[in-house]
Formats: C-alpha cells, structure tokens, sequence
C-alpha cells in the first residue's frame, strides 16, 4: 500500500528470515569480525583474479544462506542482487551455478536497499522466497573506480576504503520470529554537483537526506521512533554532512544516527573516512544489525544504504556524481 509520495507499507508481512556474511581478513580486524559468518584466509581466497574471488564470495554466501535455512534451490522464487562491476557479472556469474530464477540489481552502493525493497514488493504478490545477496571488493572496485592497486595511488584524507565482502538474507512470507520489513521508501537521485569521485560522503550525504526526510514526512513518524537510523557508506565525513543537511531542514538526527561505513572499522585500521561499497551497509547488517533486532537490543531501525552513481569514464569526463538511497523499516517486536 503506498503511503505518502515514495513509500510503500507491506500488506503481508515480510519476514529476514537469515542472513549470511562474509568478509575478508581486514574486515575481520575490524568493529564486527567477530560476528561474520565466515572469515577469507586472504584476499585472493585461493581465485587468480579478484574478479573471481568476488564470484567465489557470492557463491559462499547464497549457500551459507540455504544452509541454514534448510531450504532447496527449488524453494527459492527469485535470486536478486547485484555488485559494483560492469555488467554486475559476480552476481550473475554466481546465479549461473543456482536453478533459481535471477534479476541483477544496480545501485551502486545502496544495491541491497533496492534489493530488499524489490525482493519485499514481490512477496507481496505470490512469491513465497526470495534471496537477496550483493558483494564488493577492495581490489575489484579499485580497478573498476580509480587505478589498479599495483600503481600505489594514495588515497585522500576524505577517500573510503571499499569493503570486501558479500552478504544474503532470506525474506520470506512464512511466519517466524525474525524482524520484519513494514516499509520501504524509494528514494530519488539527487546531485548536489559534487565533482570529487574521492569524496563519496559529500556525493551521497544529500540523497541519504532527501530519502531520510520522505520517510518522516511520508509516514508521520519522528526520529525518536526509530531506536537507531543507520545509513550506508556515508562515512564519518558524510554522516556529519547529513547530520548538518538534516539540520537545515529542521531535523535533528544527532545520536540517533550512524553510519555503516564509519562503523565497520576501527579508526587503528586508517580506512580514511570509513567504509563503503555494496558489500558494506549489506555485511554490516547482515553480520551485526540483525544479530541485534533479534536479540531485543532494538525494536525498530531505518535502514538507509546509499550509492554513488558514476563511473571512471563519468569522472573523466566532467561529470558530477548524483547519490541514491533507499529507506528500509525493519521492526521486530517482542
């Protein structure tokens, strides 16, 4: 049911049922390795190309997902989800070793928002289960956005460091006791003309604002309903534009507020200004904020993964990078 301009409130209700994460040995060393469902021994894991390893960790984990839920390929309705790669070829080079019906997903880095959006839209018409998974890789998307790593560019002081790893969650029709999805809000592109492809804080800050405000305004709730609002890949630089954006618009996000990418590692780790990548926001609650909701911890959090929508060849050609963000209402009651 749509509520308001870009929201739409689930009629049946959609369950995360499991999640599965995936992450590499320096995301293992950061905030949450500990609660990763598997750890890479390297970065390579055992592949010849990261390009390889990427489909490998794709693979790993939409079957962690099926293992622990004991369902069968046949069980599943759809497989969605995408990657950061041209022709998001991890994602479809992993749907090629599953008998389960695919649709590749792109938003850049807010690809599991959209996933979880599209995936929850189509419960709501006869599908039972549906897998969503995305990935990305530090190395991949180095050779993809900026420079081979064997130049040894160095980063900027507002650069992220792009996380290795994949991650799935089974949404499901079926009663269980697991958090819920009661809303989804589509957010719209936004560019504030932000040139600096090294800076994707400040590209996507304005997005993340404009979805985060829809939200509010679309579904009649405050900041303090929510026991935490938690965007993508913001990093820290990104969350304080946010914090300042929101604040214009008379909105004070302050405490109730973080940020995936500023979480997922450890400031002895010098990741710039944090995270970022598809892999990012998705192993980030797939690994910890689920593990939350389950526990109690929380009742109610917006889920809000962003993404940068260039290229090299936009960068180089003078483009600005216009941001995207989807909102996602996860609640799980007593």
């Amino acid at each position: 049911m749509k509520q308001g301009k870009q929201t739409y409130r689930m009629q049946t209700p959609v369950y995360i049922a499991h999640t599965f994460a995936i992450g590499g040995p320096y995301e293992a060393k950061g905030s949450f390795g500990q609660f990763f469902d598997y750890v890479m021994d390297d970065d390579e894991w055992g592949c010849k190309t990261h390009e390889k390893t990427e489909i490998k960790m794709q693979k790993h984990a939409i079957n962690g997902i099926l293992e622990k839920s004991g369902l069968k390929q046949t069980e599943i309705d759809c497989l969605m989800g995408g990657d950061l790669l041209n022709q998001i070829v991890p994602s479809s080079f992993s749907a090629r070793e599953f008998e389960i019906p695919f649709t590749g997903m792109y938003n850049a880095c807010a690809t599991f928002a959209e996933s979880l959006a599209m995936g929850s839209t189509w419960l709501q018409n006869g599908m039972r289960n549906v897998i969503c998974t995305v990935s990305s890789h530090y190395a991949t998307a180095e050779r993809q956005y900026r420079y081979p790593l064997e130049l040894g560019t160095q980063p900027t002081p507002a650069s992220q460091w792009t996380v290795t790893a994949a991650a799935s969650a089974l949404l499901t029709t079926d009663a269980c006791d697991a958090p819920v999805i009661e809303s989804v809000t589509l957010g719209k592109v936004v560019d504030l003309k932000c040139t600096d492809a090294n800076n994707m804080g400040a590209a996507m800050a304005p997005a993340a604002c404009d979805t985060i405000l829809t939200h509010l305004r679309d579904t009649g709730r405050v900041v303090d309903d929510y026991d935490l609002i938690v965007t993508g890949d913001l990093g820290r630089f990104g969350m304080d534009t946010l914090r300042f954006l929101a604040k214009q618009e008379g909105i004070m996000l302050e405490d109730r507020l973080n940020d995936c990418g500023a979480m997922v590692y450890k400031k002895e780790q010098k990741p710039g200004q944090g995270g970022s990548g598809a892999g990012c926001s998705a192993s980030v609650y797939c690994a910890y904020l689920h593990r939350q909701l389950c526990d109690g911890a929380w009742k109610r959090i917006l889920f809000v993964p962003t993404g940068a929508l260039l290229s090299k060849a936009s960068s180089l050609q003078g483009e600005s990078i216009p941001g995207i963000a989807h909102a996602v209402e996860i609640v799980k009651e007593n």
